[in-house]
C-alpha cells in the first residue's frame, strides 16, 4: 500500500482543477481495487463495492469509514445493506477527482487490510 493513506486531506473549495486521465491512472495505482468511472455529467468518480458475512460488519465498517471522513473532511457516497457495501468518492465542489479522493480511498482500503 502507498503511503498516500498517511497523507491528510486539504480543504477544496472549487479552486482545485480536477485530475485528467493520465493524473487518475498514475494515482489509482496507489490504491487497490478501485474502479474509475464517468457519472451522467462525465465526471470521473473512484467506486469500490465491499462484501461482508452480516450487516452487522456492513454497518461496522460504514461506521469506521464516517469516523475517517468527518476527520478528512471529505466524505464519499456510501450505500450498504446486509453483506454489502459500495462506497463512491469524487470531490463534489470541483466535479472531477483530486487528490483527497484518494487519499480517502486509501484510508478506507487500510481498515479492511486491518
Amino acid at each position: 500500500m502507498s503511503d498516500i493513506s498517511k497523507k491528510k486531506c486539504v480543504p477544496c473549495e472549487g479552486k482545485t482543477i480536477p485530475f485528467d486521465i493520465s493524473e487518475i491512472h498514475k494515482y489509482q495505482k496507489k490504491i487497490d481495487g478501485w474502479d474509475i468511472a464517468k457519472n451522467e455529467k462525465n465526471n470521473f468518480f473512484l467506486e469500490k463495492n465491499f462484501k461482508f458475512k452480516n450487516f452487522k460488519d456492513s454497518q461496522d465498517f460504514i461506521n469506521i469509514i464516517g469516523k475517517i471522513s468527518e476527520e478528512e473532511g471529505h466524505h464519499p457516497d456510501i450505500t450498504f445493506g446486509w453483506g454489502y457495501a459500495k462506497i463512491i468518492i469524487t470531490t463534489h465542489a470541483i466535479e472531477g477527482l483530486s487528490e483527497n479522493d484518494f487519499i480517502l480511498a486509501a484510508k478506507i482500503d487500510k481498515i479492511i487490510s486491518v
